[in-house]
């Protein structure tokens, strides 16, 4: 059970920015006691791996907090995200934590099963994070874009260490994710309603004249 709700942060966690989960199963698992993987995912602890990661973090980090190039980013992360969820659920599902020391076998015998769920849950939340930006975007005229993303990365760093080091938090932040999203879409929604409700007081106004 714990193993599941430990993969479900990690793949959530991707699906807001797919190199922070990764990176930090990677350093943990290299420089730490926090988790410790089997063998089949020791490739992610490796130098070079965690190098590429930085890397194409950096490159997240910015393009994610400029309007415009943040909606290009997202394009281009519908197929990154799912797959960084997928790679951190595959390999928390088997790997020892603080609080998982006996991971279940049968995430180990299915293997498809964690990286498949995990790509699943990362498209989800990456299908929120890129309907929410637009709304930010127009609302505050693209200068809540960089406040917003890294309201993200922080909440990507948060959620990862929680799922590894307390996972039975993770269903609180999946909740509230999903309050905050519900809320987004709801004012979205009523924006719309109120410049149409504009509109056609405009037309009104215009036919009496």
């Amino acid at each position: 059970m714990l193993e599941s709700l430990t993969g479900l942060g990690l793949a959530t966690s991707a699906g807001l920015n797919a190199y922070i989960p990764l990176l930090l199963i990677g350093v943990l698992g290299r420089y730490t006691d926090l988790i410790t993987l089997p063998e089949n995912w020791k490739w992610m602890e490796n130098g070079w791996t965690l190098a590429i990661v930085v890397a194409l973090l950096a490159v997240e980090f910015v393009a994610d907090k400029v309007p415009v190039v943040d909606h290009v980013n997202d394009v281009i992360q519908t197929f990154v995200r799912p797959t960084a969820g997928g790679l951190a659920f595959g390999a928390a599902s088997g790997a020892q934590t603080v609080t998982v020391t006996d991971p279940g076998s049968f995430f180990s015998s299915h293997q498809w099963v964690p990286i498949v769920a995990g790509g699943a849950i990362s498209l989800g939340v990456h299908g929120m994070k890129a309907a929410s930006r637009p709304v930010i975007n127009a609302s505050t005229a693209g200068f809540g874009a960089p406040v917003v993303s890294i309201i993200e990365d922080i909440a990507s760093v948060f959620m990862s260490l929680v799922a590894i080091i307390l996972p039975v938090l993770v269903l609180l932040f999946v909740v509230l994710l999903g309050l905050v999203f519900w809320w987004m879409m709801r004012r979205r929604k009523r924006r719309k309603e109120e410049k149409a409700a504009a509109r056609w007081a405009q037309s009104q106004g215009y036919r009496a004249t």
